[in-house]
C-alpha cells in the first residue's frame, strides 16, 4: 500500500513538506482510538530474541531511529509505535536556529537516496525538554539525545554548547550522543580532530560522573574519515571512556550515486545518505570492530533498507543499528520486515 499508493502521493510534496504532512498525519491517525490501535496491531512485532543489552541499556530490538527525523521530539508518542527498540531524538543546539535556506532537502529516487544540508533547524534545548516531560509510557521507550552546537558559536567554544545541552537533557534521556560529524554546519567536521574532540569528550565526562547515576555518551562519526583518523577516533574513545560510536552520518562525496552527476552536482552541498552510503558505513564499523578487537560499542546507520543490509551491519561488528531514509523509500513496514528477518 505504501509504495504503490502512498509513496507516489507524498513524492509530488516535497521532500521536507512530504515530512511534516507524514508526520502530523501519522499523529493524527494514532489519536483517533480504533485507528491508532489497529496501526499499532499490524505494525507490531516482538521476539525476545532480539533483545539486546548494549552499554548498560536492554533494547527490547536491535532497531532504532536515527536523529534528524524527530530533531525536538514532538511525534514520539506516534512513530515509537512503529516498534523502535530506541528512539533518538535531536540534533538539538542550545538556541532555536531556523538551519539553512529552503530547498534544502532533496530525493535521488533512482538511488533511493536522499541529499539534505537542513543545518541543525531546531527549536532549541528547551523546547526538547518540553516535549520529551509530555511523552506518555515513558519508562516503555529508550530515548537518545542527539546534542550539537549552534552555528554561530565558534569552534574554540563549541564545548560551552555541548554542556548546555547535555544538563538540560541529562534527566530526559536514556543515553547522549555528541555529534560532531554533520557536513552542514560551518567547520563542525573540524571538531573531530584530535585535540578539540578530546576535549569536549573529557568535559562531558567530568560532567556525567558528577551524576549519581551516569549515562552513556557515544559519539557520532563520519564515513569520510581516514584510516588514521579512525584510529584516532578509536583512541580517543578509549582514553575518554566513552559508551560506544554511531558509525556513520552522511557523506559528502558524490562519486557513489548513481544519479545523473549534472543533477546531483546541480542540487549542491550536502550530506549524502540512503543506499549509496551503505558500503561505505559498513567498512567503517567493520574497521572499528577490528581495531578495537570488538571492545567499542557500535550502532550502524547509513543504508539500511532490508534485513539483509541490517544483518551485515550487525556482522560487521554493530551491536545496533538506526534506519530514516529507507523509511522514504520503504515506508513504516521497514521497521516490522527488519525485526522479523533477524529474528
Amino acid at each position: 500500500m505504501y509504495k504503490s499508493i502512498l509513496k507516489p502521493l507524498l513524492f509530488l510534496l516535497s521532500p521536507e513538506r512530504a515530512h511534516h504532512f507524514s508526520t502530523t498525519s501519522f499523529g493524527i491517525l494514532n489519536a483517533v482510538p480504533i485507528l491508532g490501535s489497529l496501526v499499532r496491531k499490524m505494525l507490531h512485532y516482538e521476539n525476545t530474541n532480539l533483545q539486546k543489552s548494549v552499554f548498560g541499556i536492554d533494547f527490547p530490538n536491535p532497531v532504532g531511529l536515527a536523529a534528524g527525523f524527530d530533531k525536538d521530539g514532538q511525534y514520539i508518542n506516534s512513530f515509537s509505535k512503529l516498534g523502535f527498540g530506541f528512539y533518538e531524538v535531536g540534533t538539538v543546539t542550545p538556541l532555536a536556529q531556523e538551519g539553512n535556506a529552503q530547498p534544502r532537502l532533496f530525493r535521488l529516487p533512482k538511488d533511493e537516496a536522499l541529499i539534505n544540508r537542513m543545518g541543525f533547524n531546531n527549536g532549541g534545548v528547551d523546547t526538547l525538554v518540553k516535549a520529551l516531560q509530555q511523552v506518555k509510557n515513558r519508562k516503555d521507550i529508550i530515548i537518545g539525545g542527539n546534542i550539537g552546537k549552534n552555528k554561530l558559536t565558534p569552534n574554540e567554544k563549541a564545548v560551552d554548547d555541548y554542556l548546555i545541552c547535555f544538563k538540560k537533557l541529562f534527566d530526559y534521556v536514556d543515553y547522549f550522543v555528541v555529534n560532531v560529524s554533520s557536513p552542514n554546519t560551518p567547520g563542525l567536521r573540524s571538531l573531530q580532530e584530535k585535540g578539540p574532540l578530546s576535549h569536549i569528550l573529557n568535559t562531558l565526562q567530568q560532567e556525567n560522573q558528577i551524576k549519581g547515576r551516569p549515562k552513556p555518551i557515544l559519539l557520532k562519526i563520519a564515513p569520510d574519515l581516514t584510516e588514521g583518523q579512525l584510529d584516532d577516533i578509536i583512541e580517543i574513545v578509549q582514553d575518554t571512556n566513552l559508551a560506544g560510536l554511531i558509525a556513520t552520518n552522511t557523506t559528502i562525496e558524490r562519486n557513489l550515486a548513481n544519479t545523473d552527476s549534472a543533477d546531483v552536482e546541480q542540487i549542491g552541498k550536502g550530506g549524502l545518505s540512503g543506499k549509496p552510503v551503505a558500503d561505505r558505513s559498513t567498512e567503517v564499523i567493520s574497521y572499528i570492530a577490528q581495531k578495537s578487537k570488538g571492545t567499542i560499542p557500535i550502532v550502524g546507520v547509513g543504508g539500511i533498507h532490508s534485513a539483509a543490509e541490517a544483518k551485515r551491519k550487525l556482522d560487521a561488528g554493530a551491536s545496533l543499528i538506526q534506519i530514516y531514509s529507507a523509511l522514504v523509500y520503504e515506508g513504516p513496514f521497514l521497521v516490522k520486515r527488519i525485526k522479523k528477518g533477524l529474528a
